[in-house]
């Protein structure tokens, strides 16, 4: 096949024994998308960056942002950073009827059709098919059968393909997309149980789906497109969870991915690997995750830089005439106001609500960092600090891992760059267990 994708060489150098995967940077925030370039290009190597369907979508999602408009706001933050578009490549995550499964088959299907026309028309060179949700005529006490979700997800594997086409037509070189199948326990956000419990997936349910799968593929006449097919999403024992995450136990996961070796065209991508330790990610790709996502555990970090510079600010004005920010304060009470985005996630007495919406692993709060009243208290901290010479002791006492970078001139002493480089502490450990620089560096 003509203008194969990049993507590809992960399965590539998995099945040569070589453990070289990409981490996917799964988010919609500026400063995290602009960290993760900005890594990219100090490394020389590429990035990888998602958007999931409740984010992006024909609609807006909940950022405003439709697939084209996603698209743009990335490629200009590469611009921005002074990196090559060409190496950052573009992922729809979930993508089915994540969103509309309140309506029928018929109308839920329809718009998962647009959803991921949109993507591929956009130039998304990354797509995670998951038709494995119940749509409202689903039996809502029957397991959704591997025939009816792979039927579903060949169906729009179909409208990917023939948006592709037609993408060709006015643009020769575009990359073909590549496509991961499956899906995952808990759904996409987080687990809303407050005992949430993770098995690993059995190695008989992996095998079930590839072949249903590939069946499926065959049936819709995608017999070429199942070869662009590279990944399959897997439980292997991890996920984040409130209070702290569940660790990867290779012994636990030995078999299911002892499995993959059966298959010479795929390899695992893992799901909520927040928080994982650096050494756990790099058993991860050791053991077959060619593809470790990440979300939470980015904006998390961005969240520790905010609250460490919003200390700094109240420590520093205390006392004079300058009006500080209150981020801290701003991002709760934006929450409280519109519980919706964490209420089903956290538990306990008020107390513990209240740690939680602060402190939380599953950081809900990210997605209140869009809102007017967050991004005016952002924009004042900055604002404030960039106004001043930070204290070099209050640095050491708040971001202290900053304060050695910038003490051995490895770091400039200005709020967002120290922001950006705490997002870098926790990319950094992607990058070291996914040696992601070796892809394309041959």
């Amino acid at each position: 096949m003509t203008n194969q994708n990049p993507l590809k060489q992960i399965v590539v150098k998995q099945k040569q024994g070589k453990a070289v995967g990409i981490y996917s940077c799964c988010s919609a925030n500026e400063y995290v998308i602009e960290a993760a370039i900005e890594c990219a290009k100090r490394d020389h190597s590429c990035v990888l960056i998602e958007a999931t369907a409740n984010q992006v979508d024909q609609f807006g999602g909940y950022t405003g942002m439709k697939p084209i408009d996603f698209r743009n706001f990335v490629y200009a933050i590469a611009k921005r950073v002074g990196f090559e578009t060409n190496r950052v490549f573009l992922g729809g995550d979930h993508l089915g009827p994540l969103t509309f499964a309140a309506a029928p088959e018929a109308e839920a299907m329809a718009k998962s059709e647009e959803l991921v026309r949109c993507y591929v028309a956009a130039g998304f060179t990354k797509i995670h098919i998951d038709t494995s949700m119940k749509v409202a005529d689903d039996d809502p006490n029957t397991r959704l059968s591997d025939e009816i979700i792979s039927k579903r997800g060949a169906r729009l594997a179909r409208v990917c393909e023939d948006t592709y086409q037609k993408l060709l037509k006015t643009d020769p070189n575009a990359v073909r997309p590549v496509y991961i199948v499956g899906s995952e326990v808990p759904i996409p956000g987080g687990a809303q149980e407050a005992s949430a419990g993770v098995q690993v997936t059995k190695v008989a349910d992996f095998k079930a789906t590839v072949s249903a799968f590939e069946k499926a593929f065959e049936n819709e006449g995608l017999q070429e497109t199942w070869n662009d097919v590279i990944g399959v999403v897997v439980q292997p024992g991890v996920e984040e969870a409130d209070t702290g995450p569940k660790e990867y136990d290779r012994e636990e996961a030995k078999e299911l991915m002892a499995s993959i070796k059966d298959y010479p065209n795929l390899v695992f991508e893992g799901h909520s690997t927040d928080y994982q330790t650096k050494y756990a990610l790099k058993e991860l790709v050791e053991d077959g995750v060619g593809i470790l996502k990440v979300g939470p555990g980015l904006t998390f970090a961005m969240r520790e830089a905010l609250f460490a510079l919003a200390h700094i600010e109240e420590e520093v004005f205390h006392g004079t005439d300058v009006k500080t920010s209150n981020f801290i304060e701003v991002l709760d009470q934006a929450m409280l106001a519109n519980p919706k985005n964490w209420q089903k996630h956290y538990h306990g007495d008020d107390n513990k609500l209240y740690i939680a919406r602060k402190y939380s692993f599953s950081d809900r709060c990210r997605y209140y960092m869009p809102e007017a009243s967050v991004q005016t208290a952002i924009h004042t901290l900055i604002s404030n600090l960039s106004s001043i010479d930070i204290p070099l002791s209050l640095i050491s006492q708040y971001m202290p891992i900053q304060y050695t970078k910038i003490r051995e001139h490895r770091l400039e002493k200005k709020p967002e760059v120290m922001l950006k480089d705490r997002i870098v502490n926790c990319i950094d450990e992607y990058l070291f267990a996914s040696h992601q620089d070796e892809l394309f560096n041959d």
